[in-house]
């Protein structure tokens, strides 16, 4: 990993993905998925909201959004129409306490009326995120399981975190 701080380059990345345990697993291309600055994101699954959800002042007053699961056709495309879907990466993420990551929307996504949002990834943080994808396109739009969808940039701290994350997604959904 690189001595400075700001985000890490491509080799840093590659480094970190190669060591133990992997800064990402469960990639399908390495070559493909590493970018100057990232590292890309595969959708495994997406899932519909179905219900409301609640954020309280206490964490036991958190509810969250039920989702229900759609599938894709047999050559593994999903229609999506207009509104928001939770989506499920295919890759599994394992942050060392020095680091911190944020994800963003691939341009595609973008230039096509569709975003991507994302929570921050804290150090210590380790599993299989979700982010929030909103089709604001009113025609719709169509994803392949296993597209690219997003580009996770990884920042090095100033000093590494004490204490990793330790709330209520870490592990999730390995």
């Amino acid at each position: 990993m690189q001595d400075r701080l700001g985000a890490l380059d491509r080799q840093s990345i590659k480094t970190l993905v190669l060591g133990e345990p992997p800064l990402v697993e469960d990639y399908a291309n390495l070559e493909e998925q590493l970018q100057p600055n990232g590292f890309d994101l595969r959708v495994q699954d997406v899932a519909h909201l179905v219900s409301a959800g609640g954020m309280g002042k206490e964490a036991g007053d958190r509810r969250l959004s039920e989702a229900a699961p759609l599938a894709f056709d047999l050559e593994g495309w999903a229609s999506l129409a207009p509104g928001p879907y939770l989506v499920t990466f295919a890759e599994a993420v394992n942050l060392p306490l020095g680091l911190m990551a944020l994800g963003r929307p691939r341009s595609s996504l973008l230039r096509s009326g569709v975003t991507l949002h994302t929570a921050v990834w804290d150090a210590g943080y380790r599993g299989r995120s979700q982010a929030l994808l909103v089709v604001h396109q009113p025609l719709g739009y169509r994803l392949q399981q296993g597209a690219r969808v997003m580009q996770l940039v990884f920042f090095t701290l100033a000093q590494g975190a004490e204490q990793g994350y330790q709330g209520k997604y870490l592990g999730e959904n390995l």
